[in-house]
């Protein structure tokens, strides 16, 4: 990689972080020596980049400050595209009309080489799923997970059981196959997962929860999901 390359991606690792990185956190990730982060923390400052922050404390992009927009290399539009796809295909509707808005924007700057290669791209991601009942109530899910609202379902168990249930929705996990609800089950008191194309009925209540540390999809996952190896 060259020098200039190198501090592209550096600017751009700052920029994906709200808090201070330090030097020794920046060289794990860019694969190079701590000496080599302060070098280019320092050409960044003096080509006038808003930088705060000092050796042993760490680096931050100051905020309010402007920098120039990112670019994309070929591979990662094709990723960007790729994932927009996905997006569209087993989402919502409000994202999938969002990625689709997003997906023209980022095409109407581009190159012509690089919007022939998007246009042809040979992966298809078929989007039946967003008209289901089930992209409905991700949606409705979505919603009330973002305002931190309680919701009621009428579920369907594997047994073919229906029951009821008061939740706190909490997020939704995408297996590649189905989505699942991580909520926190009020009749239980615990954590549940439900999968939503077996939710009947569901409606958002007009009360609301609060989360915390013993209490979020972040916890849910610590505790029940095993980290790769």
């Amino acid at each position: 990689m060259s020098k200039s390359e190198r501090l592209f991606a550096l600017l751009t690792l700052l920029r994906s972080k709200r808090y201070a990185v330090t030097a020794a956190q920046l060289a794990e990730v860019m694969m190079v020596s701590e000496r080599t982060i302060y070098r280019d923390i320092q050409s960044l400052i003096l080509s006038g980049v808003p930088i705060a922050g000092e050796a042993g404390v760490g680096y931050v992009l100051q905020a309010g400050s402007h920098l120039p927009p990112l670019m994309f290399n070929e591979q990662e539009m094709v990723a960007l595209e790729l994932g927009m796809r996905m997006v569209r295909a087993w989402s919502d509707p409000e994202l999938a009309s969002a990625s689709n808005t997003a997906s023209q924007k980022i095409l109407s700057v581009l190159p012509d080489h690089l919007k022939r290669q998007l246009e042809s791209f040979p992966i298809l991601v078929p989007d039946y799923h967003i008209q289901s009942k089930t992209a409905e109530h991700s949606q409705l899910l979505r919603h009330a997970t973002d305002a931190m609202q309680k919701i009621c379902i009428d579920y369907v168990a594997e047994n073919g059981a229906v029951t009821s249930r008061v939740l706190q929705p909490l997020g939704q996990i995408f297996w590649g196959k189905v989505w699942t609800m991580i909520a926190w089950c009020e009749l239980r008191n615990a954590y549940r997962h439900f999968r939503i194309d077996r939710i009947q009925h569901l409606s958002i209540l007009p009360e609301y929860f609060t989360i915390g540390p013993e209490k979020s999809l972040p916890h849910y996952i610590a505790q029940y999901v095993p980290p790769e190896s």
